[in-house]
């Protein structure tokens, strides 16, 4: 199973690809698609959409994991980073993906045992997991890969997924 995780966002939206088979993760690729602050919201959204589309074209994934949205106080970043999830979801299932979202809390759940995790610990274990030299940076692309990671220990073939499909 190849997984596509994203940690969606306007100005940064990191990404990740990897791969499981068996209880083995290997690492394909990961980074962070970045779009200019200056710009307005319907382009941003269109340079995701494209460097996103390349992304899956290049590597072929069969699953899409995206973090669900984080709702703080600040409602215009969540307005228009849930702007930015749309299309992201839409690149999925254009691309006849199996999509999942998961939030925060199960991602860390997932990858330190502890939903309420601190950053640090999160990503400390990602690069333990993968067998990393490092810690991957940036933090959006180590969060794209943590919510990869999350859904290859969720998916189960046997039953339908929960969330946006």
């Amino acid at each position: 199973m190849k997984i596509i995780g994203i940690d969606p966002g306007t100005a940064i939206t990191g990404y990740s690809v990897i791969e499981k088979e068996g209880n083995r993760l290997t690492v394909i690729t990961y980074g962070c698609i970045y779009t200019e602050s200056n710009t307005i919201l319907s382009e941003r959204l269109h340079k995701i959409f494209l460097e996103l589309t390349e992304i899956i074209t290049q590597y072929q994934p069969t699953h899409m994991a995206v973090e669900e949205l984080f709702f703080n106080t600040n409602a215009k970043t969540a307005l228009s980073v849930g702007h930015a999830r749309g299309v992201i979801l839409l690149a999925g299932e254009l691309h006849s993906l199996i999509v999942a979202g998961y939030t925060p809390l199960q991602v860390k759940q997932a990858i330190a045992g502890y939903g309420r995790a601190e950053k640090s610990q999160v990503q400390k274990m990602v690069k333990t997991i993968l067998c990393l030299d490092k810690i991957p940076k940036p933090d959006d692309a180590a969060d794209a890969l943590a919510v990869a990671i999350c859904h290859s220990q969720s998916f189960s073939m046997n039953h339908k997924l929960r969330g946006i499909r």
